[in-house]
């Protein structure tokens, strides 16, 4: 690698988990840079001393970085190199650092991406699923009512959608899947990436949310579920029940017409009751 330019914003991927990922250039940009922010530097300490990188941390992350975005713009506006890291994969993939990389190309301060992990990616390399066009979700809301709602705004997404999950959320966040994306649907979690107890289950939606359920080891750690989208054969039984529904619906309440409809067609039920106008 050429040596390190002056004045740059250096955005480092590190690794997810396995600390040999971490690449050589990348290595050698936060050996070289004045400083390095990092969101947790407490977390980011091992891996640095591990690969042998003495350079200074300071700290950025979701609750300090307007106050100490403008402080790192200046250092590089006088002349100093900084690199930003995450705790693990890329910086601003569900991280912090937005900020600092819109202030630092607004102040015309070049940023330099140095790629490398990032889970999103790592998990749909191994799904299985079709990969040509995806959509990354990030984390659902962590309230029940606020995840359906979110859920049921992506049931009809044609391309394989992508979400972080956390440990104390994932059941209930794959039970929701099932309910509103219907049982058959693909899907795929991945689980501690690149680490010692590394799993990637490929399931249809209601046999993966009933085998996360029943094993807590399949609750601990880092999570990232992958789900296909929907299909022709979907999009089918949705006409069908749409159609079953709207004759349901002269003689019976929304709820029963729904019932009813999804036993016939195989459709999500949750779905055709809220198409109705109702809500759960």
């Amino acid at each position: 690698m050429s040596a390190i330019q002056p004045a740059c914003l250096w955005v480092v991927a590190t690794p997810i988990g396995h600390r040999d990922d971490l690449s050589a250039r990348a290595i050698e940009t936060l050996r070289a840079v004045a400083v390095i922010a990092a969101e947790d530097t407490r977390h980011s300490r091992p891996l640095l001393q591990h690969h042998n990188v003495a350079t200074p941390l300071v700290a950025l992350h979701e609750h300090n970085e307007r106050e100490v975005v403008d402080a790192i713009v200046q250092r590089m506006q006088g002349g100093e190199s900084v690199a930003l890291i995450s705790d693990a994969g890329t910086p601003l993939i569900s991280d912090p650092g937005f900020r600092l990389v819109r202030a630092a190309r607004a102040a015309g301060i070049r940023c330099i991406p140095v790629p490398g992990a990032c889970a999103a990616i790592a998990a749909l390399s191994v799904a299985g699923l079709p990969s040509d066009r995806f959509v990354f979700e990030g984390f659902l809301p962590s309230k029940a009512a606020a995840r359906r709602s979110r859920l049921q705004e992506l049931a009809s997404e044609t391309r394989t959608l992508i979400f972080y999950e956390s440990s104390h959320r994932v059941a209930e966040s794959l039970a929701d899947m099932r309910d509103v994306f219907g049982a058959e649907r693909e899907a795929v979690l991945a689980r501690e990436l690149t680490k010692m107890f590394e799993t990637v289950l490929g399931e249809p939606l209601a046999e993966l949310a009933a085998h996360v359920a029943t094993d807590p080891d399949q609750q601990r750690g880092e999570h990232v579920i992958v789900v296909a989208g929907r299909g022709e054969e979907a999009d089918a039984k949705l006409a069908e029940g749409r159609r079953i529904f709207a004759i349901l619906r002269e003689e019976l309440p929304p709820a029963k017409a729904a019932k009813l409809a999804a036993a016939i067609s195989g459709a999500p039920r949750k779905l055709l009751y809220q198409e109705s106008g109702n809500g759960e």
